[in-house]
């Protein structure tokens, strides 16, 4: 695994909200990888959330046609768990976001299918059941992802402009920029990514991709990461019932058994 980050790639991960890494796996990395990520989507079935605590299927909603989204594979998954949670994607979270020490939120793959429709402009932290400004989410290509086929756009340096209002992911994709108007005036880039290499991006950097022209699947493993001593805000998102019930705004979110430490270890 290609885990070294120089000082431009860090410098522009904290100006732009995004860097691209090529080459983060090996091509053994890569089959091992993706062949993990085939087993555990086939696995769960109509099922969207692994480890039985979140009721939640896939359906026929705009949303659906979306994506294949899978959650929590790290939880059924030995290769996935040693990838998703490793420290060696652990320990480059922290250099990209200056900070001591990151747990994990959640993995998921999101697999664009054929012809799948476009992904609304989003910021991913305000889904979760806190709010950090240093929030980070890794996606790794298991396919080519293309301007044909979903790359990822970002709009550069608007994690510094954000709050944690969002859009949800629907049929009108620009509907953050009427929630953040300042936005438009950047532009965008688009983030194509070879099979194997990965883009970074914080939690609060506007992104989304496009559709599949294609008819071909595009995957992606993709997790987020959560600073170590981070405090819930009250959202359920994937906790599960009896964790969300039990839970008090304020409260550190340190369980070990639903979002394991990744660095350090």
């Amino acid at each position: 695994m290609n885990t070294h980050l120089t000082p431009r790639q860090i410098e522009r991960y904290r100006r732009d909200g995004f860097v691209v890494q090529e080459n983060l796996l090996t091509a053994a990395e890569l089959a091992e990888l993706r062949a993990a990520v085939d087993a555990a989507v086939a696995a769960l079935g109509k099922s969207r959330v692994a480890g039985g605590e979140v009721a939640s299927e896939e359906g026929d909603s705009y949303y659906d046609r979306v994506f294949t989204q899978k959650l929590n594979l790290w939880k059924i998954s030995p290769v996935i768990k040693r990838f998703m949670l490793g420290p060696e994607i652990g320990r480059m979270t922290c250099e990209l976001a200056g900070v001591p020490a990151m747990r994990l939120w959640h993995d998921q793959a999101l697999i664009k299918e054929p012809f799948a429709n476009p992904t609304g402009w989003h910021l991913d932290d305000p889904y979760w059941s806190f709010f950090s400004r240093d929030a980070i989410s890794i996606w790794i290509a298991l396919d080519d992802a293309t301007l044909e086929n979903g790359c990822l756009y970002y709009v550069p340096g608007s994690q510094r402009l954000a709050d944690f209002r969002n859009a949800g992911i629907g049929e009108n994709i620009a509907d953050l920029f009427k929630i953040y108007p300042e936005f438009k005036a950047i532009g965008t880039v688009s983030a194509p990514v070879k099979a194997g290499g990965c883009v970074f991006h914080n939690g609060l950097t506007a992104h989304g991709a496009g559709a599949n022209m294609t008819n071909g699947r595009r995957r992606a493993m993709t997790a987020g990461y959560m600073p170590e001593g981070s405090t819930f805000n009250g959202q359920q998102n994937i906790m599960p019932d009896r964790l969300f019930k039990a839970a008090k705004v304020g409260d550190v979110l340190n369980n070990d058994d639903e979002n394991p430490k990744v660095w350090p270890v």
